[in-house]
């Protein structure tokens, strides 16, 4: 079989850490083409994966050898880059937050549509195995009713991980747009739908208290509810000085589930009864760790591009994902609680 050719547009830390890695080792896939403002930082990149340079994306876009694109840029240019590409015949994954409004995240879904291409959104929560483990004991009914859950994502902020360190995009406003909530937050929104259902309220708090000379959020609390009534907090930070915390707890009739909290078991089930099941499961991927662990996004995506199936995190996923996301900080603004109507469809 002919392999799937990757364009790569963003040559940052989540390119460098993430796709490019995972792509080069998909036998399905091939880098041939990569680009980024900063002509040095495309220039590595082609000379390591082998790849042609571009500085400009709508150049590289007219590359017709390219099958698929990675969107890997900052917050404000994931709409439009995407919908760019799409029109342009490729299939498109793009990071989150798939876009800064639903208006966006709208357009891009119907882009799709039109141009009958893949769009990914790569929440990688999803393929975390002590949460898919987590999903299945939901699913078969054996922990009963939920009665409510928490789930956080902090660390110590962006400027540990960026190419860019404290200069990075991520604390301008005009750029990021949502700070922590779309950097962090967002990934938490998507795992609670995957997990428990779509989400129907929202209440917020939404800071600046940690990073200064920024306008953008380091710090959320938001209360959830769930379609079915399940109620409960999702927290975001940039303010977690002494390392990361991506753990979710589920509160069930049957048993409290306990997800990446604990450092050597991904999965830890305390029954009611007091019987205690601990899953020593593949770790979640950290920042830390990059290399080292598989996100699974490329993967799944290549895959469904090759079987031509439909991808776990659709641009609808996404949309429904980000909506969270925007009602924390409309809820934050309006001091209310803000009604979300996730069962509605988008009509091209």
């Amino acid at each position: 079989m002919e392999k799937i050719k990757v364009g790569v547009i963003g040559c940052g830390s989540i390119a460098r850490r993430r796709h490019l890695i995972e792509y080069d080792a998909n036998p399905n896939a091939e880098i041939v083409a990569v680009c980024d403002l900063i002509e040095s930082r495309a220039s590595e990149i082609a000379e390591q994966y082998g790849a042609k340079a571009y500085i400009d994306y709508k150049e590289l876009l007219e590359n017709e050898a390219i099958d698929v694109i990675s969107v890997c840029l900052p917050n404000n240019l994931h709409a439009p880059v995407s919908i760019a590409a799409l029109n342009a015949g490729k299939h498109v994954l793009c990071e989150k937050p798939m876009a800064t409004s639903k208006q966006e995240a709208e357009e891009m879904i119907e882009s799709a549509k039109r141009n009958d291409k893949t769009l990914m959104i790569a929440h990688n929560q999803r393929f975390v195995s002590s949460h898919q483990k987590a999903k299945q004991l939901i699913d078969s009914g054996k922990l009963g009713k939920i009665y409510s859950f928490r789930t956080t994502f902090g660390h110590p902020g962006p400027e540990q991980w960026s190419i860019d360190g404290r200069d990075s995009w991520f604390f301008e406003k005009q750029q990021a747009i949502i700070g922590a909530l779309g950097d962090l937050g967002v990934h938490k929104s998507d795992l609670i739908r995957y997990l428990l259902g779509d989400i129907v309220e929202v209440g917020a708090f939404v800071e600046t208290s940690a990073k200064e000379n920024t306008d953008v959020d380091d710090n959320t609390v938001c209360i959830l509810k769930t379609d079915k009534g399940v109620i409960g907090q999702l927290a975001a930070s940039w303010s977690y000085v002494s390392g990361g915390d991506n753990s979710t707890v589920i509160y069930a009739e049957n048993a409290v589930v306990r997800l990446e909290d604990d450092p050597t078991y991904s999965l830890i089930v305390q029954h009611k009864n007091g019987e205690v099941v601990k899953y020593e499961l593949d770790k979640i991927q950290t920042n830390e760790a990059d290399g080292q662990t598989n996100s699974h996004v490329i993967d799944h995506f290549i895959d469904s591009i090759v079987n031509k199936t439909t991808p776990l995190i659709t641009g609808e996923e996404g949309k429904k994902s980000l909506e969270v996301i925007l009602a924390a900080l409309e809820s934050n603004q309006t001091k209310k609680f803000i009604q979300l109507n996730q069962k509605e469809t988008v009509v091209s």
